[in-house]
C-alpha cells in the first residue's frame, strides 16, 4: 500500500470504539515507520476541553468565535494543537497544518482562509492502519479543503460514507460476506 498522506479516513459503522466510531480523519503522515492524523470532525465545546485537559485551556487573544473551530483531533497528546487550514486561496483544494499559536493570529485577519484548532492527534504503528483497513475498518477517500471545512461537523461522517457509496441502511459484513 502506498501512502496515505492527504488521504481521509472514515470509519466503517460497524466500528464501535467510543473514540473513532463515526471518525473522519486527515492524514497527515504515513510511511512504513506507521500514520499519524487528525479527525476533523468531532467539535468540542467548552465543557469537552475543561473535561478531557486537566490543566486550564488558553486561547490567547482568540474571541468566542473561534471556540467554534476547536476539535478533538485524537487520543494522543491531547494537551498539544495542531491547526489545519485551507490553503485553496492561494493553491487548489489543499490543506496545510500550524503546530502551535503563533500563526494562529495571523490566519484569523485572512477572511478567505478557514481553519480548525485540533487538540491531540491520532497514531498508529507500523503496519497497524494496514492492517485495520485490510480488517475493513476504514474507508479511505480523497481530501478537499471543501469537505473538511464546508460541511457542518455532525453531517460529515454521514455524507464521507455515503460519497463512498456505502448503503447505511443495509448491514455491513467487513469481510465481503453478505
Amino acid at each position: 500500500m502506498g501512502s496515505l498522506r492527504n488521504q481521509m479516513l472514515i470509519s466503517m459503522p460497524h466500528m464501535s470504539d467510543l473514540i473513532f466510531s463515526k471518525s473522519v480523519i486527515y492524514i497527515c503522515e504515513h510511511d512504513r515507520d506507521g500514520a499519524m492524523g487528525i479527525i476533523i470532525n468531532k467539535q468540542l465545546h467548552s465543557s469537552d476541553i475543561k473535561a478531557i485537559i486537566k490543566q486550564p485551556y488558553s486561547f490567547g487573544s482568540s474571541s468566542k468565535s473561534s471556540l467554534k473551530s476547536i476539535y478533538f483531533g485524537g487520543p494522543v497528546s491531547l494537551e498539544k494543537e495542531i491547526i489545519i487550514y485551507s490553503t485553496s486561496a492561494y493553491s487548489h483544494q489543499k490543506i496545510s497544518i500550524l503546530k502551535g499559536k503563533s500563526e494562529l493570529n495571523e490566519l484569523k485577519v485572512k477572511k478567505d482562509i478557514q481553519y480548525k484548532i485540533m487538540l491531540g492527534h491520532s497514531g498508529w504503528g507500523a503496519g497497524q492502519l494496514e492492517k485495520e483497513i485490510k480488517n475493513g475498518d476504514w474507508l479511505i477517500q480523497n481530501t478537499s479543503s471543501d469537505f473538511a471545512f464546508n460541511i457542518p461537523s455532525n453531517q460529515m461522517w454521514k455524507k464521507a460514507v455515503q460519497q463512498t457509496g456505502v448503503d447505511l441502511s443495509s448491514p455491513i459484513d467487513p469481510i465481503g460476506y453478505t
